[in-house]
């Protein structure tokens, strides 16, 4: 099996369900920027409404899109729903883009010897014809 066949079979194999939850949830800026403040420390919804200047109703419902991806865990203490970073920490996710970077790597090695033999060549040529 060639390498970039088993990078492509090994891609094949994750769990694509899970992938399409967290590449969802990525998908927007405001998870992205919440995943971001998280980083630097637990904050409630209310917390995380005020910076993002959203309702709270909206901050729960980008914070549940999270927590579905396992990226964010929620807990309630009273009456405030601290949210912290969860149990995903996207290895398989980076994996799968790793896999496809390595691919894209190899091919674009490939162009760049194509593209050297070519210019070989034509140096080649020319001093043929020059001659």
């Amino acid at each position: 099996m060639t390498p970039i066949a088993g990078i492509l079979n090994h891609m094949v194999q994750f769990d694509s369900t899970q992938f399409d939850t967290s590449f969802s949830a990525l998908s927007d800026a405001t998870r992205r920027g919440v995943l971001e403040h998280l980083v630097r420390g637990d904050a409630s919804i209310t917390e995380l409404a005020d910076r993002f200047h959203m309702t709270l109703t909206g901050m729960k419902k980008h914070v549940g899109v999270l927590e579905q991806a396992g990226l964010v865990t929620t807990r309630k203490l009273g009456r405030v729903r601290t949210c912290r970073l969860g149990w995903s920490g996207l290895e398989e996710e980076a994996a799968w883009i790793e896999g496809y970077r390595r691919l894209w790597a190899a091919r674009f090695d490939q162009l760049d010897r194509v593209v050297e033999q070519l210019k070989q060549k034509e140096k080649t040529d020319g001093r043929q014809t020059g001659q």
